[in-house]
């Protein structure tokens, strides 16, 4: 039996059992201090909130009851009305993202789109899309910067727009003590964000800094809400909690693209089902020299990077 096999066999971790052995293993004061800022998001849990189920273990009925006070929280908090969907993987569908860095060229158009439909606090301008600009001749992210203000592009330079890379090796996922996170069967790797405890550990583990922590309440006006929103996607998640992309799967499991993809002005972004012989993406990865960022680790993306020379 696989690790990943071993670990969907076992019965999902109790936030209860994990505070219990947070104690155990790191002592009172180690503990409090590993979770301290979650200690003002703890507030602003109701007990609904807390008791309910992790969401592989709720019923239809459960997921109906779950989704109707999300609703009824974000028209009382946010002044919106929105809806929000159980989307599920679509049979016989594997998502692959791909981008062309010798097309894209810095603008920044992903970065806002992300920004805009996955519901981010609009004080931070926080997005799940960072674009690093890279000297020429390296994949190394650790050579590139992402508070350039110049004008785009510079000589001597390309643009490397990094996000989750949905990985089949998710490192993430097996650092999880509660198992608030998973990789769902069409590649997503997706989180439970009534689960979460915020402990950070899949921040910490992600090698491409993918993930963000949510230090306060997302502050969106009612009319910049995105109304049509996802349970496991981009609905307004809570404070204390690590969020990150996900393929835009309220708009990606509908038959739609990714937000990201239809905002980039210059083409440079692909996506699809790799599993459709008849997909873009299929062709792409069948007649392209792709890269994967940090091939050494193992992760195994399923986001890929290409040249036209």
């Amino acid at each position: 039996m696989s690790d990943s096999q071993l670990k969907k066999s076992l019965p999902i971790v109790t936030r209860r059992t994990a505070v219990k052995g947070g104690f155990a293993t790191l002592g009172a004061a180690a503990f409090v201090g590993a979770i301290s800022p979650l200690r003002h998001a703890a507030k602003e849990t109701t007990a609904a909130e807390f008791m309910q189920q992790h969401y592989q273990e709720l019923s239809d009925e459960d997921k109906r009851e779950v989704i109707a006070r999300l609703e009824q929280e974000t028209k009382e908090e946010y002044g919106a009305d929105v809806t929000i969907g159980d989307d599920r993987p679509v049979p016989g569908t594997k998502f692959v993202y791909a981008i062309n860095l010798s097309v894209c060229n810095g603008n920044g158009k992903c970065v806002e789109a992300c920004h805009k439909e996955n519901n981010h606090d609009r004080a931070t301008n926080q997005s799940y899309i960072r674009v690093l600009e890279m000297p020429k001749g390296t994949m190394d992210m650790e050579q590139g910067n992402t508070t350039y203000t110049h004008t785009v592009p510079a000589d001597g330079k390309f643009y490397l727009p990094v996000q989750c890379q949905q990985c089949d090796e998710p490192p993430c996922v097996d650092v999880c003590p509660v198992q608030a996170t998973w990789k769902e069967e069409d590649g997503i790797v997706v989180v439970d964000y009534n689960w979460c405890i915020g402990c950070r550990y899949c921040e910490a583990a992600c090698p491409y800094h993918a993930r963000r922590f949510n230090w306060k309440k997302p502050e969106v006006p009612a009319d910049e809400v995105n109304p049509d929103q996802s349970y496991l996607s981009n609905r307004i998640r809570p404070q204390g909690v690590v969020e990150k992309c996900t393929y835009c799967l309220h708009r990606t499991r509908r038959g739609r693209l990714p937000a990201c993809l239809e905002a980039c002005p210059t083409g440079a972004r692909v996506f699809g089902n790799i599993l459709d012989p008849n997909s873009n993406i299929r062709w792409l990865l069948e007649n392209k020299r792709v890269y994967v960022l940090k091939e050494e680790l193992g992760t195994k993306p399923a986001f890929f990077y290409f040249f036209d020379k």
